[in-house]
């Protein structure tokens, strides 16, 4: 089996997520060197100007002192992060972020209170010139400590939050300009040319032979014209829309290849009115016709089977042939269509070309129906545009 597994592609480059990663190492140095600085400065004033006199140390002391609390501060910081970046935590809603936020506070506070005392009052040997007991002050060291811990885990978590939604916002520009950029190449490859060139050599023919069918075949050729412009302004429409102008595809390449080109439908009722990307049979059984029936001195069946399997819809097109490498096919169309389908479904919908059996080649679409009422009724077009097909 086959499977067309082609994607386009939305994620960064390597160089942009490296560029990104310094850039965000070099915010996070400023912010902790800023926020930091900041507090060891407000500690200071605060210390040097409203400080008791009978409990206040010597300036240098006092200076001292709150560098070593300061510098222990934001090193827990520091090697807080990779705890939370190994535990997963960014990606955890509020519900169990919050007391894991409370917890890791407590557990940062008392670890400041006490590496500072220890190396405020044992290493450095400052003396104890509070009059209140060092428990006490331990303890409310603790709890303000507590507080300050939270507010760094908050402001840490609200900036990765809006960091994964301005990342999802550019994900989502970038999946617009390639469903776009599929689109665009989908459509010039509806257009086909060839096909117009011999369609337009067959009415020639038919003007003298079969005027009525002349006028027929004019009419097919403006609705297959008209559904491929339209259709790019459609996200889906209804599979029975879509079928109307194959069977006008197929009318115009009957002309054709008259007896050699016999087409089977197998159609459920209930697939009618299933949505399916625009163009997307018509891609597979164009396909069917270039690469099945016309080299071919004999022709052969093409086969549309369609079948709603509850919540999907499951779509095939069946032609004599084989999936030999020595074909001149460039599978531009069907790499259009699975970049479409994946554009649209992700990994819901599949498309697979096969040979089984041997002799004839099955071009398969999965698609899933999930989806809202409201998408369906702006995607499907109204019964008064739809085209007025003539069955083949």
């Amino acid at each position: 089996m086959l499977r067309m597994d082609y994607a386009p592609t939305v994620s960064p480059t390597p160089a942009d997520v490296d560029l990104r990663r310094r850039a965000k190492e070099r915010l996070y140095v400023i912010l902790q060197a800023g926020g930091w600085g900041f507090y060891l400065l407000l500690q200071v004033v605060f210390s040097l100007l409203f400080a008791k006199r009978e409990d206040q140390h010597d300036p240098v002391d006092t200076v001292a002192t709150l560098v070593v609390v300061t510098a222990v501060g934001l090193l827990l910081t520091h090697l807080a992060r990779p705890v939370i970046t190994r535990g997963g935590w960014k990606q955890l809603g509020w519900r169990q972020l919050v007391p894991r936020v409370l917890a890791m506070s407590g557990v940062l506070s008392f670890l400041w209170s006490l590496v500072s005392y220890s190396l405020v009052y044992g290493a450095m040997r400052i003396p104890w010139t509070s009059k209140f007991n060092p428990v006490l002050v331990f303890s409310l060291s603790w709890v303000s400590g507590t507080t300050l811990f939270v507010g760094w885990l908050c402001v840490y978590f609200f900036y990765h939050l809006f960091d994964r939604f301005n990342r999802s916002e550019i994900e989502r520009l970038r999946l617009a300009a390639s469903v776009k950029e599929a689109e665009l190449r989908a459509l010039k490859s509806q257009i086909n040319p060839h096909f117009i060139f011999n369609s337009l050599n067959s009415l020639r023919g038919l003007i003298e032979e079969n005027p009525d069918r002349a006028r027929q075949a004019v009419t097919q050729l403006a609705n297959l014209l008209r559904y491929s412009l339209q259709s790019g302004q459609m996200e889906t429409v209804a599979f029975d829309d879509e079928l109307h102008v194959v069977n006008d595809y197929l009318a115009l390449e009957q002309v054709r290849h008259e007896e050699r080109l016999r087409l089977r439908l197998d159609i459920a009722p209930g697939a009618l009115q299933c949505p399916i990307p625009p163009m997307l049979l018509q891609t597979l059984v164009e396909n069917a016709v270039k690469y099945g029936i016309a080299p071919r001195r004999e022709g052969g069946e093409i086969a549309i089977i369609a079948r709603r399997e509850r919540d999907s819809l499951r779509l095939q097109v069946t032609n004599p042939g084989t999936l030999s490498t020595g074909t001149s096919s460039t599978g531009v169309g069907l790499r259009n269509a699975a970049d479409r389908l994946r554009l649209l479904f992700g990994d819901r919908a599949t498309l697979d070309l096969r040979e089984d059996p041997p002799g004839r080649v099955i071009a398969e679409v999965v698609l899933p129906l999930a989806r809202a009422a409201a998408d369906w009724a702006v995607t499907t077009p109204r019964a008064a545009e739809r085209p007025a097909a003539v069955r083949a």
